[in-house]
């Protein structure tokens, strides 16, 4: 009679322990390559957004978008944005249909269509829109600041020259909004909205030249403050080692051109 073959239970056990192995190998392999390609389209996205925010410019003799999130044709003490529809007109941190609305309605829409545009891949289910634009970029400039002066708080494309656009920041991928813009002290080495963390331990950006990088954190505090708050409003938070306040300096630099202390 022939005798029936199969596996024995150890022999089962290794084969089970190898592909354990091999999982365990190429599982971060794998995540890498994903969070790569995320990092990879929101960059795609910045890059369209920042053409548009020229194109605007182009078509607007040199005159930026406003840059105040929901603030259009408004008058406060920190900017005047009288006769300025903002970029996105409408936003809520709660509400997706109303920040899709002010997607729709906002000064850049006639150039870019396509909501998906205006958020990372890697929004969070119910997130529109996780873009900002810096507050130097005509946003908010707060008064307190001292930074209501040529070529810090930024109207016109033309007064953005020291130092080079290649330096300035527009565009940032926030994740978790805060309102009307993204914030940077000016003249106090501490952070106002808190550093964002995302795809990995840095975030993407764009500058006014029109080109798109991905900055990545130097120290490890900066990291942790960022994860530790990214569903939340800012504490304002002062970083105490020297990698933490360069990557600080480094942000209010792109932002306002300059430090002000």
């Amino acid at each position: 009679m022939s005798r029936l073959k199969a596996f024995t239970l150890i022999e089962l056990l290794v084969v089970i322990a190898i592909i354990a192995v091999l999982m365990a190998i190429l599982m971060p392999a794998l995540k890498l390559a994903r969070e790569q390609g995320y990092r990879a389209a929101c960059m795609g996205n910045l890059r369209q957004l920042i053409l548009a925010w020229t194109m605007y410019a182009d078509e607007n003799n040199e005159r930026i978008v406003n840059g105040a999130t929901g603030y259009s044709n408004q008058n406060m003490t920190w900017a005047d944005h009288r006769g300025e529809l903002a970029w996105v007109d409408q936003f809520s941190a709660t509400d997706q249909a109303v920040t899709l609305q002010g997607i729709r309605h906002g000064a850049l829409w006639s150039y870019i269509k396509d909501e998906a545009i205006y958020c990372c891949p890697t929004g969070r289910r119910g997130e529109v829109l996780t873009y900002s634009i810096m507050f130097s970029m005509n946003a908010v400039g707060h008064p307190s600041e001292g930074v209501q002066q040529k070529g810090l708080f930024i109207k016109l494309r033309t007064d953005i020259h020291s130092p080079a656009p290649a330096y300035r920041l527009v565009f940032i991928d926030e994740g978790y909004m805060s309102p009307d813009g993204f914030a940077v002290h000016y003249n106090q080495e501490q952070w106002w909205d808190d550093p964002p963390v995302r795809h990995g331990d840095g975030t993407n950006v764009a500058f006014a030249d029109g080109h798109a990088d991905y900055w990545k954190w130097s120290a490890t505090e900066t990291i942790k403050e960022g994860r530790a708050r990214q569903d939340s409003y800012p504490l304002r938070w002062k970083p105490t080692t020297p990698e933490g306040k360069e990557d600080l300096q480094r942000m209010q630099r792109g932002c306002w051109g300059r430090l002000g202390y």
